[in-house]
């Protein structure tokens, strides 16, 4: 009988070459030049410069009440406790939460809407169309704020205005209206302005958050004899619901931030408006910091509405998580 050798593979180590196994095991060297730091150093500099300085610099600041850039007195805490009492403050801080609340509720639901309308149709001339409608409705993002500020203004005219005329045509209401000299009337006129010159800038996300969405999984859905509402919530929205919390933070932080189109609209009263109707935190700022020149007080309204902002992307980003591990 033939005996049976056996015989023990080599190991990966041993099958390889000595050249190979010394390269594998040669414990990595970390280049200790200067070269890094010197291509590191421009980026270091200009961070350091134009945002950890005047960073730190604000908050310093928010302490302080100033008369000008250089003449300064330390006050603590009085800003914000002056900010707590001030009604002009809580009046701005209630318009600013107010034209937040349409962004959030009117606008993005619009934009949404006319996203999952351009997104539908497959023929040639359909698309052809979509693309047409979408310049037009993006386009008005494209000229600036100042601009439409102004063109609002002419169109919501008393008599002559293309928005009187057209709304006393539909509805037999506001010809004679004074938009911008009616409290009552001041914040729908920035949020019908608004929702001309952001509608399309919203809608380009939701459109490209649409197109991702599997098909497949709502013709399922269809299949399973689910009817447009019920495909829509079930299968659309949870698709996109990261690029919907996206658009919901970037236009709570637009909100915060609005300052030029009640500045272009309500230049007669510096943004105010009657009876502060129009008056935003920003425009608020603006008044304190560089008008009257208290920087500080500037800079305490400025830390409390940065606050405000990643309070509420917090609350927004956590309710979302919840909503998607339900």
């Amino acid at each position: 009988m033939q005996s049976v050798v056996e015989l023990e593979a080599p190991s990966m180590e041993e099958a390889a070459p000595a050249s190979l196994r010394r390269k594998v095991n040669k414990p990595r060297r970390y280049y200790k030049g200067k070269a890094p730091y010197v291509f590191l150093a421009p980026y270091l500099l200009l961070t350091s410069v134009f945002f950890v300085y005047p960073f730190l610099r604000a908050i310093a600041l928010a302490f302080y009440q100033t008369n000008g850039p250089r003449s300064k007195v330390f006050v603590g805490l009085d800003n914000f406790i002056f900010l707590w009492h001030d009604k002009v403050f809580h009046t701005a801080l209630g318009n600013t939460v107010v034209f937040t609340l349409f962004s959030i509720f009117l606008q993005l639901p619009l934009a949404l809407a006319l996203a999952m309308l351009l997104n539908s149709g497959q023929s040639k001339l359909e698309t052809r169309l979509k693309g047409f409608f979408r310049l037009i409705l993006f386009s008005p993002n494209l000229v600036g704020s100042i601009f439409v500020g102004v063109i609002f203004q002419v169109m919501l005219t008393p008599r002559y205005g293309l928005v009187n005329r057209t709304a006393h045509a539909l509805v037999g209401w506001g010809l004679e209206k004074h938009w911008i000299e009616d409290p009552k009337l001041v914040m729908p006129a920035l949020v019908l302005t608004s929702l001309w010159l952001y509608v399309g800038f919203n809608m380009v996300y939701f459109l490209a958050a649409l197109q991702s969405v599997d098909k497949e999984l709502e013709q399922a859905a269809r299949i399973d004899g689910a009817n447009p509402w019920q495909v829509f919530w079930n299968v659309t929205l949870p698709s996109i619901r990261h690029v919907v919390v996206f658009v919901v933070i970037l236009s709570t932080v637009g909100s915060f931030n609005l300052f030029e189109l009640p500045l272009a609209m309500l230049n007669r009263t510096n943004g105010f408006g009657p009876d502060n109707a129009g008056l935003t935190v920003i425009t608020y700022l603006n008044e304190i910091a560089y008008r009257s020149g208290d920087l500080g007080l500037g800079s305490a309204v400025g830390w409390i509405v940065a606050l405000m902002i990643m309070t509420f992307s917090a609350i927004q980003y956590r309710v979302s998580k919840v909503a998607e591990n339900e």
